[in-house]
């Protein structure tokens, strides 16, 4: 894990998580270069999406979250590059389902005895809660909350591995997986549709879903996080 971000100590800010949405605000986002959107609009628009289809209300919530981690680019100058986009283990041989796998050619941990291998510094199965992944949005929001915050194992599995493509997508890292990971695998793919497509020209009222959203986010979030 990376210390520098998920060591209680080392987080310099304490915020609620309604507080940290609001913050998120003023983020202009270069992945979604063509959504004029402000932060909170695009999270309501996931959020009133999944909502509207009748899943459970800590999917909702999770919907509505689960982006906040951007706050790596707001508040810890981490460059966006960063902080979006796959994530994957590390320790271990890259897939070739990684998005650009060409692109780690010149990593040298593609040539190490260990880190080269299918299982690398890993047990087989060991369970991706026991694996490293590649540090981004997702990966340091799960450790803001895991422990922090009344959702379910489902939500942070949702939350952690949102961008796992290669997992959730391809099938890839099969090997490390375990019993665990595969009864979250079908929520975390039934997620990633209302991440990547619920997004519209229609803005939603910000006003009206307002209360919900907060009394919704101060039920599953009740105390201040460290971010």
């Amino acid at each position: 894990m990376n210390e520098r971000f998920t060591a209680p100590e080392n987080r310099r800010i304490v915020k609620p998580m309604w507080d940290m949405v609001q913050h998120l605000n003023d983020l202009i986002d270069n992945s979604d270069p063509d959504v004029d959107f402000t932060q909170i609009e695009l999270a309501m628009q996931t959020a009133e999406t999944i909502r509207t289809d009748g899943h459970p209300e800590w999917m909702v919530v999770t919907g509505f979250v689960h982006d906040a981690g951007k706050a790596l680019a707001m508040d810890h100058g981490v460059p966006q590059w960063a902080v979006v986009g796959d994530t994957f283990p590390v320790g271990c041989a890259f897939s070739d389902r990684i998005v650009y796998p060409e692109l780690f050619a010149g990593n040298p941990d593609t040539t190490d005895p260990v880190y080269s291998t299918p299982n690398g510094i890993y047990e087989e199965h060991r369970g991706l809660a026991n694996v490293h992944l590649s540090f981004g949005h997702d990966e340091y929001l799960y450790h803001v909350v895991a422990g922090s915050s009344e959702l379910p194992g489902e939500a942070l599995a949702t939350i952690r591995y949102h961008s796992f493509y290669a997992w959730h997508r391809e099938g890839a890292y099969r090997n490390l997986t375990n019993e665990r990971d595969e009864e979250m695998l079908p929520w975390v793919q039934l997620f990633n549709p209302y991440d990547l497509y619920s997004k519209g020209d229609a803005r939603p009222d910000i006003e009206a879903l307002e209360p919900y959203y907060r009394d919704l986010v101060e039920k599953y979030f009740p105390e201040p996080l460290r971010w």
